[in-house]
């Protein structure tokens, strides 16, 4: 993804942004508007904070398009003890966890602990989402079906947890490989799996799960841009 993250600097922390991946969840601004506000220049300043709290709201950001870094001996942001996906309402699937972006070679291309993946088909940051979704007029009630999950071996009673790779492929669904669990919209519904192909152009009738018709509705997307 062609994609400059804007620093945004004080002797104790840095906080980076990334505009492709910011679909304005406003988390930030909402927690924080003395260090968060749109219009101005610069719109963040984490001065205008202690810097804990600036740490604790960048790490509300659902999408991953702000993190940050301590020059100040502070605690890092950590990697999520639990998996998880959260199938949004007509939105993206929000991810949490040990997350590994990878490319059809299987090189890792990114780690993170959060992501936001589109599931409209209209991105045009693919994977991410960029919030295109809204313009369209995506709509899908973010339920949860048995259908594409195969149980894990673990033990059901431990969080869920290791590596999750998201490998993006060429023109189909993003396969997802690791244990995870996924949350649909409502919050309550819960499956467990460590395989999982999910759909990415819209167009699925077994969402969030893939079922080919992305070869029907003749999606092009190129794995990572």
């Amino acid at each position: 993804m062609n994609d400059k993250l804007h620093e945004f600097k004080t002797d104790a922390i840095t906080v980076t942004w990334s505009k492709a991946r910011c679909i304005h969840a406003a988390q930030c601004i909402q927690a924080l508007p003395e260090v968060f506000e749109p219009g101005r220049r610069p719109w963040i300043m984490p001065a205008n904070a202690e810097t804990d709290e600036v740490a604790s709201v960048v790490r509300r950001c659902p999408t991953g398009a702000l993190h940050f870094t301590r020059q100040d001996g502070g605690a890092p942001e950590p990697v999520p003890e639990r998996n998880f996906a959260i199938i949004s309402r007509s939105g993206p699937t929000y991810l949490r966890g040990d997350l590994r972006l990878v490319d059809p070679d299987g090189n890792v291309v990114m780690r993170e602990t959060r992501l936001a993946l589109c599931r409209c088909g209209a991105t045009k940051h693919p994977p991410f989402c960029d919030g295109e979704h809204w313009e369209i007029g995506f709509r899908d009630t973010g339920a949860v079906p048995e259908i594409g999950l195969q149980p894990g071996d673990s033990d059901p009673s431990q969080p869920p947890s290791g590596p999750v790779t998201i490998e993006p492929t060429v023109n189909g669904p993003v396969k997802i490989s690791g244990e995870i669990e996924f949350l649909a919209g409502d919050g309550q519904t819960r499956r467990r799996g460590v395989r999982a192909e999910l759909c990415r152009c819209g167009h699925s009738e077994n969402k969030p799960f893939c079922d080919g018709s992305h070869r029907a509705a003749g999606f092009r997307a190129e794995p990572l841009l």
